[in-house]
């Protein structure tokens, strides 16, 4: 076969440009097919990571960190991530305005409060946070939202601004939880937070404040009593104790002595049961000796000369004898 020639009888030199450009396309768009299906088949996973990865419609989870890889056009691949997430009710949190329509709530003695709670939440079941709902979090902000109006509408205005709020926190929580184990939307609530209750209106404000003024100054009276309380009950417990200790040795002492007395005088009415006038002598003579302490007494007898006794008879023998020397 001979070379084809151009018009002047020389041979063509190369191949058509044309020819050349309908080679090369194809080539460059199968490179370029090729090259992003090769990067499309790997993908990095973090920690706080789930990969979601559908095969022909049947979902799996990867759940473990690093460079993972994946059948190009076969299989699909969603990034759910592991971290706690937060949403509010009754304000916006980019701005910190109140939302009327969520924040004002009625309760039980019929007063309105506005109440802003955040909450927040973690995906536990990236398959279920998918496809068993269209919006998961907006079912979750739903179901707050009817709990937090169920459960506020129990307790009274006085208990939802001051003392009330961890009873009532913990209150919609156990009622959120139990509804969304029900729900089985792959989410789990980590904590609901009431951010700020007041009343709806200033003058309702300041009489709430008021209020919570004179509570406290009555925890700090009440705080101070107990404190003077617990200064002078331990002294007064201490003096009740030594003058029960005190009568206790007065009302022993008492009983010795009144049984010593029952003994002596039984003992003497022995005495004279036997020797009646010798012990009704005896007990004259002591008498006297009571009556008139340190004198000499000289007890005569029926005619006034005979010396009967003398008391006390040693002082009297003392004295005779020094008059005779």
């Amino acid at each position: 076969m001979e070379p084809e020639t151009n018009g002047a009888g020389t041979p063509r030199r190369g191949v058509p440009q044309g020819k050349l450009l309908r080679v090369l396309v194809p080539i460059l768009v199968i490179v370029i097919l090729a090259g992003a299906v090769f990067f499309n088949s790997f993908y990095e996973l973090n920690e706080d990571e789930f990969a979601v990865i559908t095969t022909f419609g049947k979902p799996s989870v990867v759940s473990t960190p690093g460079l993972k890889l994946k059948l190009p056009v076969i299989q699909q691949k969603t990034i759910v991530s592991k971290a706690t997430h937060g949403l509010t009710i009754g304000y916006d949190q980019r701005s910190g305005a109140s939302i009327p329509n969520e924040s004002v709530m009625i309760t039980v003695d019929y007063n309105f409060v506005n109440v802003d709670f955040y909450v927040e939440y973690r995906v536990t079941d990236p398959v279920k946070f998918l496809y068993n709902s269209a919006d998961p979090v907006g079912i979750l902000k739903m179901l707050c939202q009817s709990y937090i109006r169920d459960t506020i509408g129990l307790y009274k205005v006085d208990d939802v601004i001051t003392t009330g709020k961890s009873e009532i926190q913990a209150a919609i929580k156990d009622k959120i939880l139990a509804r969304l184990e029900q729900e089985d939307l792959g989410l789990a609530l980590v904590s609901i937070t009431i951010q700020d209750a007041e009343p709806p209106t200033t003058e309702v404000q300041e009489a709430f404040k008021a209020v919570e003024t004179a509570k406290q100054g009555a925890e700090t009276a009440i705080n101070n009593a107990n404190k003077y309380a617990n200064e002078v009950i331990p002294a007064a417990a201490a003096d009740a104790d030594e003058i029960a200790q005190r009568a206790e040795a007065y009302r022993t002492a008492r009983i010795n002595e009144a049984n010593g007395q029952a003994s002596r005088f039984a003992q003497l009415y022995e005495e004279y049961s036997r020797y009646p006038e010798i012990t009704r002598q005896r007990l004259f003579y002591e008498k006297v000796s009571d009556i008139f302490p340190g004198m000499k007494i000289v007890i005569l007898g029926e005619d006034g000369t005979t010396v009967n006794t003398v008391l006390p008879l040693d002082d009297f023998a003392n004295t005779e004898k020094g008059g005779d020397e």
